[in-house]
């Protein structure tokens, strides 16, 4: 399996500007752009890549937990996983250093040490996180 997804910037990185396309038409000539990225705290000024990482990241933690879960007999009625990825000054860039997944799981039937303990096996074992395996991944998980 192979996904795609295509950026174009034009101009110099604190003034320029660029769009995002991803295979599936998610993201079409999406903007994004320095503000975006380093400026702006509330996020509503366009995308950027730690928060498409973010949502990867959830993304792909929430489909493993549901698996594992299923598996286990106790399929979840809703699994709301956020990705909190932290991004710090290193040198004279930036690194991404962290992702926090924050999970609010309804699920019937199941006891909470097994449901800390199958939410601990998806954070380690999604593919994203092995992919982020460089960088601190915690979770903080409760049934709701």
């Amino acid at each position: 399996m192979k996904r795609h997804a295509t950026a174009i910037w034009q101009g110099a990185l604190s003034d320029g500007s660029g769009t995002l396309d991803t295979q599936s038409g998610a993201l079409s000539s999406h903007g994004y752009s320095f503000k975006s990225r380093f400026e702006d705290e509330n996020g509503k000024s366009g995308t950027n890549p730690e928060e498409l990482l973010a949502a990867a990241h959830a993304g792909c933690f929430a489909m493993q937990l549901s698996h594992m879960l299923a598996e286990n007999g106790t399929p979840a009625d809703k699994l709301q996983a956020e990705s909190v990825v932290t991004v710090e000054q290193e040198g004279e860039g930036f690194a991404v250093k962290s992702s926090k997944i924050i999970l609010e799981g309804q699920v019937p039937g199941i006891e909470d040490d097994k449901f800390q303990a199958l939410a601990t096996k998806a954070k380690e074992s999604c593919p994203l996180s092995k992919a982020l395996s460089s960088i601190e991944i915690t979770l903080d998980a409760k049934l709701v």
